[in-house]
């Protein structure tokens, strides 16, 4: 069999997917496979969902597309007035895009079989990028010279050039690092499990983090930096790593004394995935911009976008008023209908409670079968949005060899007709090359049943590949 798509790996063509229902995808063979991750955690509502695709069809019905630069739609502002109300008014602007797909998804896994998923937020981060720098040219004395951001070691922030500049992923960047922008530094991240040091309290290691941050902005011009981004709870990159208490208002300390912006990075981890609608309400503290996609449409579309602080939005209004950034299908009456439909249904059946109490289920399941496996090092997550770390030893938390290509060959695992299960698998958790861990994402509807399947399959998985590779 041939293909004429330009697939992710141009020597395999993937199984075709006909249909889907639930936490179910149906391929073309007959296999009933579990969407255990939500494809990239994005799946938020399962597949099928007969409201959210009646929505899409009636938008379909009414308007496909017209272009922002000279018409609005009632959707596009319903969406904008459901979302900045979210937040308490404390964001009060939405800049919608309608894809957070990149446009260059090829050869960035060029060591690991390419279906082992890219995370999809591109547009999303260049927007926020371009928003703060332009925030500081509409000030009234403006700042030209803040030109630089901060991110954190290893991160991924999205695939196109200025996305994959912000991130600061090994593997994802190599190809492309002689074309990547220079004026992006980076430092590390709170990441407790490798990153605390032996009887280190959580306050003495954000001091310690803190402190570096703040080192940093000293090392590359106070003045300089126009923000520093990071994700609440990281995901691809380590594997769904929250942070440890008291960081995320320490590290916007660090960016209010050098007067830099501070922008999260919610494409994976916010509408609803960690147990609130935005994953900051849990950290105690609100975001200069926010990026927003994957649970904002639940896949029935490609849409993601920006939140705005009513800050920063107060002085573009006192400025110019003009964001010099557009694209061709921003504010795409279809998937903002599909955003729209899929944010209401999350509200109307109260499924941030169930994110909550089924993400306790799954902690305790996941903990139950694997915090005594000699291979598991970690098992770390927010509300339905958790991550199993592999090491060769426990004790030392030494990795396995890159060769061993241990996640890769889990997720493979998972996709044969004898288990059909989603497992999200990604290497270089411990420094962008070395490590391994899957994630887990099920839908925000997911049962009780469907995660001790989950669990139950992924133990199997792991031991028939742990056996492959004797070990």
């Amino acid at each position: 069999m041939s293909s004429a798509v330009l697939h992710r790996d141009t020597h395999f063509i993937p199984k075709q997917a006909i249909g889907g229902k639930g936490s179910y995808i149906f391929l073309e063979d007959g296999t009933k496979f579990l969407d255990s991750t939500g494809g990239a955690a994005v799946s938020c509502l399962g597949h099928g969902h007969e409201g959210v695709k009646q929505a899409i069809k009636d938008q379909i019905d009414q308007l496909s597309y017209c272009h922002s630069a000279f018409f609005g739609t009632p959707v596009t502002e319903e969406l904008a007035r459901f979302l900045t109300d979210s937040t308490g008014g404390k964001m009060s602007k939405l800049f919608v895009v309608s894809s957070g797909m990149s446009p260059s998804l090829l050869l960035i896994y060029s060591v690991y079989h390419p279906g082992t998923s890219l995370l999809t937020r591109s547009e999303a981060v260049e927007a926020a990028m371009k928003l703060a720098r332009q925030y500081f040219l509409e000030l009234p004395t403006p700042q030209p010279q803040r030109t630089r951001f901060i991110a954190r070691l290893p991160s991924y922030h999205g695939t196109t050039l200025g996305a994959l500049g912000l991130g600061g992923h090994v593997l994802r960047r190599e190809p492309f690092e002689p074309i990547l922008a220079k004026n992006i530094s980076h430092v590390s991240p709170c990441y407790a499990y490798r990153g605390k040091k032996e009887g280190e309290s959580d306050a003495d290691y954000v001091a310690r983090l803190a402190a570096e941050l703040d080192t940093e902005f000293e090392r590359v011009g106070s003045d300089t930096v126009c923000a520093f981004v990071a994700e609440p709870v990281v995901g691809a990159a380590l594997g769904c790593v929250p942070a440890v208490p008291g960081y995320f208002p320490a590290m916007k300390a660090v960016c209010e004394k050098h007067g830099a912006l501070f922008i999260l990075d919610e494409i994976m981890s916010g509408m609803g995935r960690c147990g609130t609608l935005h994953a900051w309400e849990q950290e105690d503290i609100v975001p200069d911009i926010q990026t927003i996609g994957k649970g904002l449409g639940g896949g029935y579309a490609p849409v993601s976008g920006i939140l705005i602080n009513d800050s920063i939005v107060q002085t573009m209004d006192k400025g110019t008023g003009v964001f010099r950034h557009g694209q061709t299908y921003q504010g795409h009456p279809i998937s903002c209908a599909a955003a729209l439909a899929t944010q209401k249904t999350i509200q109307q059946e109260s499924l941030l409670d169930n994110v909550r109490s089924m993400g306790a289920y799954l902690e305790q399941q996941l903990r139950q079968r694997f915090e005594g496996h000699p291979y598991v090092g970690d098992i770390r997550g927010k509300g339905l949005f958790w991550g199993i770390e592999f090491v060769k030893d426990k004790s030392s938390k030494e990795p396995f060899d890159p060769s061993t290509r241990l996640s890769f060959h889990i997720q493979e695992k998972g996709l044969l007709p004898a288990y059909s299960v989603s497992l999200y698998g990604c290497p270089g958790t411990v420094d962008g090359i070395r490590g391994d861990h899957v994630i887990l994402a099920p839908p925000y509807n997911v049962s009780k049943e469907e995660i001790d399947i989950i669990v139950d399959i992924f133990g199997k998985v792991v031991k028939a590949v742990l056996e492959e590779l004797d070990l």
